[in-house]
């Protein structure tokens, strides 16, 4: 049986329905996996890119707890905190005044 046999005969015309079924049925598949499917590859990659934000925040996050345990150990310390309450917050002591020194280049005027 030759291929000119083969074409002529009644099985070439439904295989050739089939595999163009098939091959319907596949691309349609593939382009609703790639673009409306819940799990789409889309969605992946947009939650990929969420998850690499929140990677970096967190590493920035962990660098800036590290930076607030040291000041926190540093202010354990009472001769320190208080010099951190009076640079940071103007306290001061009973009895005492504080006097503020602006520069006329740190003064915020209208001109």
């Amino acid at each position: 049986m030759g291929w000119k046999n083969f074409r002529q005969s009644k099985w070439f015309s439904v295989a050739a329905i089939f595999s163009s079924i098939y091959v319907i049925v596949l691309t349609g598949f593939v382009i609703w996996m790639v673009f409306f499917d819940t799990n789409s590859l889309l969605i992946h990659r947009e939650l990929n890119q969420e998850i690499e934000k929140l990677e970096k925040k967190r590493e920035f996050l962990k660098v800036e707890i590290e930076k607030d345990k040291k000041v926190i150990e540093r202010l354990s310390d009472p001769e320190e905190l208080e010099k951190f309450a009076r640079e940071k917050y103007y306290l001061k002591k009973k009895d005492e005044e504080i006097y503020l020194i602006e520069y006329e280049d740190s003064l915020k005027t209208k001109q």
